[in-house]
């Protein structure tokens, strides 16, 4: 009985009846959150078993970048160090909890998208199909674009440390940076979904981003020199430049958008002073 008790909390089925349209108590809402958060922290606690095992071919997947930019460097600039007797032990946990959260991410992301799927219209979902079926991908080429020239942004980071000096790097420190110059990089490959998805919305027109396309070019190239974490430009216009790129097919979109829209309701883009022919 209790086993039975333990496994129905990770299914969450509904005790009250369900109306026609999907329609569920708060107590039922509050269950399935429950059992969809119980099963992720399942998934997690399994995946994170599995990243321990091959803990070795993690560190050196993440040491990697940084072993390329000390061989170039002036021998003894730099030296990467951990603090503490349980640093250790901190930095195998905090690796591998890193790395089961990214390989669980699509079973989590599923399990939100699933809670909240019931909850929208048919557009919206529609939407939100779209949006991961294209954010994934983008997502992803940002994170190994990121992977690429983080050598570099070491080499030019590590590179402004005076002569004589030795840089010493902290582990866990360096892998903070480590994760989040790669989530930077994957979540600016997702901006311009975000100005589809707003544009499907009815918030932002094509003819406005034609219309602020020189500001908007010229504001990536800043969020890039901002956002990557060197002074160099190889690595910033590594950034900007496919941003770019995804920003004038996002525009594309958008103004096909625009224009099968007004084919379909021609007084859609009246002012509202605006007299109607009909």
């Amino acid at each position: 009985m209790r086993i039975a008790g333990l496994v129905g909390l990770f299914k969450g089925p509904p005790k009250d009846a369900v109306g026609p349209d999907g329609r569920m108590a708060l107590a039922d809402h509050f269950r399935e959150f429950r059992a969809r958060l119980l099963r992720c922290l399942l998934v997690f606690v399994l995946a994170l078993a599995v990243a321990l095992v091959f803990r070795h071919f993690l560190i050196d997947l993440v040491y990697g970048p940084y072993e390329d930019a000390q061989a170039k460097l002036p021998e003894g600039t730099t030296t990467a160090t951990t603090s503490g007797a349980g640093a250790g032990l901190l930095l195998w946990l905090t690796l591998c909890g890193f790395a089961a959260a990214i390989v669980t991410a699509p079973y989590w992301l599923y399990q939100i998208w699933a809670f909240v799927l019931p909850g929208l219209y048919e557009q919206e979902r529609r939407m939100s199909r779209i949006f991961v079926a294209v954010a994934g991908p983008l997502f992803l080429a940002g994170i190994v674009l990121g992977y690429v020239t983080l050598p570099v942004a070491l080499e030019v980071l590590i590179g402004f440390n005076p002569e004589g000096v030795t840089n010493l790097i902290d582990f866990n420190d360096y892998l903070q940076f480590f994760t989040r110059t790669l989530f930077v990089f994957g979540l600016a490959f997702n901006i311009p979904v975000f100005v589809v998805l707003l544009n499907f919305a009815g918030v932002v027109k094509g003819s406005a981003l034609k219309a602020y396309r020189p500001w908007i070019v010229i504001g990536t190239f800043i969020f890039a020199a901002v956002a990557t974490p060197s002074a160099d430009p190889f690595t910033m216009t590594l950034m900007a430049v496919p941003m770019v790129l995804l920003f004038f097919a996002s525009e594309a979109i958008a103004r096909f958008n625009d224009r099968r829209r007004e084919r379909r309701a021609p007084n859609a883009g009246l002012a509202p002073d605006e007299l109607s022919p009909l």
